[in-house]
């Protein structure tokens, strides 16, 4: 065998191995996706039954109060609520959309202020690019936790302190394991409220006892702001579970199929150097022969 028969070898060798490391990369790749996926699926279950939940604690608001998405107000917050962790389908891209094209809205409007709340560390990476100077407050760390009303209550608190107009909560909204619904849900805050009912609101069709009314919108509007909240919440991180368990499976049959590809590879790059060493011999041993 001369030389350069030694090198193809050589060359042979050194791709099979590359293709083998490359086969059994893939490999460990399709297990982390496979786990993920049903650890997804666990928690979205979980959490489909709490979000189901939350949607009757905002019902009786949105008959009693209404969702105003065309309020003239002054002072504008846009709450973007997003995901914490990454590997989730593009829900947060879309929520980002979103959030940018409302502000774009009130930027043409003169006279009106436009504020950001970024909740989710994904939004914070995305708004901050491109609306470094309008962010008012960024919240972390909120979907690491099991999302409770107290932690929606807390949060609401801190909302509250930017003494908004209309609150905008920008969220995904769960339909399906494969369906979430990009949802704009307006909140009015008390002084608005009572405005807004002075307006000929749905309100006046019913009889408050106890405190007056300034003090009875004061109370509704802080309470319904934390239940929108907390249904948002619930709601974002269930369509952020079915995204990733979606995602997961996505990128586990794309694993498969390239193990597929690869084993072929394989398998033809090792009968190809079979061959040649066999073809070598033969031609070496009629070499002699002659």
């Amino acid at each position: 065998m001369n030389e350069g028969s030694v090198m193809l070898g050589g060359v042979r060798q050194a791709s099979q191995l590359a293709v083998k490391q490359r086969m059994r990369s893939v490999t460990n790749i399709q297990k982390i996706t496979k786990a993920m996926k049903m650890v997804a699926a666990s928690k979205m279950r979980i959490a489909q039954a709490s979000t189901e939940k939350s949607r009757g604690l905002v019902q009786p608001f949105l008959k009693l109060l209404g969702d105003i998405p065309d309020a003239d107000v002054e002072k504008n917050v846009t709450v973007a609520i997003t995901t914490d962790k990454g590997l989730c389908g593009g829900i947060n891209s879309t929520v980002c959309r979103y959030v940018r094209g409302m502000s774009s809205m009130y930027s043409a409007d003169e006279g009106k202020e436009d504020r950001l709340v970024i909740v989710g560390d994904k939004g914070r990476a995305q708004l901050t690019r491109t609306h470094p100077k309008k962010i008012e407050e960024i919240i972390q760390d909120v979907g690491k936790v099991r999302i409770t009303y107290a932690q929606a209550s807390t949060i609401a608190e801190e909302l509250l302190k930017t003494e908004y107009d209309a609150a905008r909560l920008v969220f995904n909204r769960f339909q399906s394991a494969i369906s979430f619904k990009p949802t704009i849900t307006t909140v009015l805050s008390p002084n608005a409220l009572e405005k807004e009912v002075e307006a000929g609101g749905s309100l006046d069709q019913y009889e408050v006892e106890g405190p007056d009314r300034a003090e009875l919108l004061q109370d509704l509007g802080e309470f319904q702001l934390a239940s929108m909240l907390y249904n948002a919440l619930l709601e974002n991180n269930c369509s952020e579970q079915a995204s990733r368990m979606s995602a997961m499976e996505s990128s586990t049959k794309n694993a498969t199929e390239m193990l597929s590809k690869l084993t072929l590879t394989y398998n033809r790059t090792r009968q190809a150097a079979i061959t040649t060493e066999l073809t070598e011999i033969i031609s070496g041993a009629a070499a002699l022969e002659g």
